[in-house]
């Protein structure tokens, strides 16, 4: 399993999650659900109480990923397959252009 912390103009938003069985999840986090109803991360996945659940990776994070040469570079330097897409977001997306980040949560971290 491995996850990300999403943050939207710098505050935790919510998580992204690939389990295992390779299904992904989003879930906004419980405080920013209280305290940011209406600041959702894009239209396509309005701020709610409920998981959002694909079997693959959601559209707009796949969006934050490089494309062309940036790809080429990213993959090569990290040795990270360019259809590994939740390894991509989690090594690229923490310094995104815009208001959206993802920083990837460690095994450390949960400890």
């Amino acid at each position: 399993m491995r996850q990300g912390k999403v943050l939207y103009k710098n505050k935790v938003a919510g998580f992204i999650t690939e389990t295992d069985e390779g299904e992904y999840l989003f879930a906004y986090d419980e405080t920013y659900v209280k305290e940011h109803p209406d600041e959702f991360i894009t239209f396509t996945m309005p701020v709610r109480d409920q998981p959002y659940r694909e079997k693959r990776l959601f559209p707009f994070f796949e969006g934050l990923i490089p494309e062309g040469w940036l790809l080429d570079i990213a993959s090569e330097s990290w040795k990270i397959n360019k259809s590994d897409h939740m390894g991509l977001l989690l090594a690229c997306c923490h310094n995104c252009i815009g208001a959206v980040s993802v920083e990837p949560i460690s095994k450390e971290d949960d400890a």
